[in-house]
């Protein structure tokens, strides 16, 4: 299926099939109001040069050719993705013509155009900018996997946090998903946080929605956060949004980090993602009690550690290989 000629006879190029099959797509993937904006852009371009019109008619051939449900989902294993190239070459008759290929059909459309991992060891920060001009930024210990499709774009937190800063885009959202749940966002400035007893979500400015993923909690399943606000979801559900500082989120950035009455388990985590001599709890059931808030500067740990006991009743031990912190027991009337 080679593309169609123009009235004077010349051949429309790949970029203007692509873009064609980019509004096709958006009429058929996209949100109501978006695909509505698509159709008139699509009816416009094509009256503008008899070029236009040969390349979205190649691109509505493209589209039709690959609708076929063998096509559907062959991206879902290795093998099946490659057994499907194999069926669309075909279907698209054009052998080994891969750079037309990948101007065509709804199989393409559904491949993401980005898709890549991102990871952080201990110690170790990371910012990257997206190609829509977002930009992230991974704190230490932090696993992270990006993939932008054209009518959508995803993060899937591991573990550890990342901080975004979205660029809008009505046509595709932004999505942060964590095995607790899932945040998505228009255009705004937040941080996620997933570890194994839990996920949070602090937002700097702008809004964003949050869904709990389901772990068999009776509890409202979502709620939208504005700036200046953070969300935690743990194996009791969803808890209620409480009030954070803009300035505190993603406060590891610029070498701080900032306690807001965290669980002490939970502050320490935070700390050893940092530490090369690690925090280790003693008796950590009894220290989940504890809550700390305050910032402190990453580069002195020792002081930290150094003051812990004066605020909290705990004690601290340095040993060669770690500090161990451990609860301080009340004593007892007469000793």
């Amino acid at each position: 299926m080679p593309p169609r000629p123009s009235a004077s006879g010349r051949a429309p190029s790949p970029q203007m099939i692509g873009f064609a099959l980019s509004l096709i797509g958006r009429q058929h993937h996209g949100a109501p109001q978006d695909a509505a904006a698509a159709r008139e852009e699509f009816a416009r371009w094509r009256q503008t040069d008899a070029r236009h019109e040969s390349a979205a008619l190649t691109a509505l051939d493209y589209w039709r050719a690959t609708a076929a449900g063998e096509l559907q989902g062959s991206v879902a294993r290795p093998e099946r993705a490659r057994a499907g190239r194999r069926r669309a070459l075909q279907v698209l008759g054009l052998g080994a013509g891969l750079g037309t290929l990948v101007v065509g059909g709804r199989w393409v459309w559904r491949l993401p155009t980005e898709d890549f991992a991102l990871r952080t060891e201990r110690g170790r920060l990371l910012a990257r900018e997206l190609a829509d001009g977002s930009k992230v930024h991974l704190a230490a210990n932090t696993q992270a996997t990006v993939r932008y499709f054209r009518d959508r774009r995803e993060v899937t937190l591991a573990q550890g946090e990342i901080h975004c800063e979205v660029r809008r885009d009505a046509s595709r959202p932004f999505t942060v998903s964590t095995e607790w749940g899932r945040v998505e966002v228009l255009g705004t400035v937040f941080s996620v946080r997933a570890r194994a007893a839990g996920m949070r979500v602090a937002v700097a400015q702008g809004r964003v929605a949050v869904f709990a993923a389901d772990h068999g909690a009776a509890v409202d399943a979502s709620v939208v956060l504005v700036g200046g606000q953070a969300v935690a979801i743990d194996r009791n559900g969803l808890h209620a949004p409480s009030a954070t500082r803009a300035d505190s989120v993603a406060a590891w950035r610029d070498g701080w980090l900032v306690f807001e009455d965290t669980p002490l388990p939970d502050a320490i985590a935070q700390w050893n993602d940092y530490l090369a001599r690690p925090i280790r709890l003693r008796d950590a059931g009894a220290l989940a009690s504890l809550r700390l808030s305050g910032s402190f500067p990453m580069r002195t740990p020792d002081a930290f550690m150094r003051n812990l006991p004066a605020m909290l009743a705990v004690t601290v031990e340095r040993r060669d290989d770690a500090w161990v912190v451990g609860p301080r027991l009340a004593r007892r009337a007469g000793e």
